[in-house]
């Protein structure tokens, strides 16, 4: 009898006490819900592998944006086109109803710069960040400043940080058309 008059104490008290609803982590918060973003590298000529492994560096380095091959027939929101000017971007955030251009320009590449470098660091423009000059090579967004011999393909902490916030809802929605010339210096 103490036992239930126990148990009927305890269970009016826990439903008298208000319920209190924890949120989820930031980390967990994101998951299934990254932006998708599609390519279009038709027009990418020799550029095409270079295209692939930067799109797998920003695939690989955040998680509230995802980068995948446009298919026939889908809206693209970034079109990769090879000229034989210097390398340059529309500046993003590009959502899924923009659309924006990357342009892999040859000259940078005839003056030896890395290809997926060039790839990686246009498209992080795409995606909301701007030329970080001068940089040290250890900055994607640092761009020709790294140097000719730079190779590192790996955005910094900032930089994924920047994406991540970018693409956490927090960002306007608005679709800026600002080209960034990565010119030398």
């Amino acid at each position: 009898m103490l036992r239930r008059t126990f148990a009927g104490v305890l269970a009016g008290t826990v439903l008298a006490v208000p319920m209190v609803v924890v949120a989820p982590s930031a980390a967990a918060a994101v998951e299934g819900q990254a932006t998708t973003l599609t390519y279009d590298d038709s027009q990418a000529a020799e550029f095409k592998s270079a295209v692939a492994a930067g799109v797998n560096v920003w695939n690989t380095s955040v998680t509230n944006v995802r980068i995948v091959k446009a298919q026939p027939g889908q809206r693209v929101n970034i079109q990769v086109v090879a000229d034989d000017d210097w390398p340059r971007a529309n500046l993003g955030p590009v959502r899924p109803t923009g659309t924006v251009t990357v342009w892999i320009g040859r000259e940078a590449v005839d003056q030896g710069y890395y290809t997926v470098r060039i790839a990686a660091h246009e498209l992080g423009h795409s995606l909301g960040l701007p030329d970080a000059k001068p940089g040290p090579c250890s900055s994607l967004m640092s761009g020709s400043t790294g140097g000719v011999s730079c190779t590192n393909v790996q955005p910094n902490a900032s930089e994924k940080a920047a994406v991540q916030h970018n693409y956490a809802g927090t960002a306007q929605s608005a679709d800026t058309n600002a080209v960034l010339p990565d010119a030398a210096h």
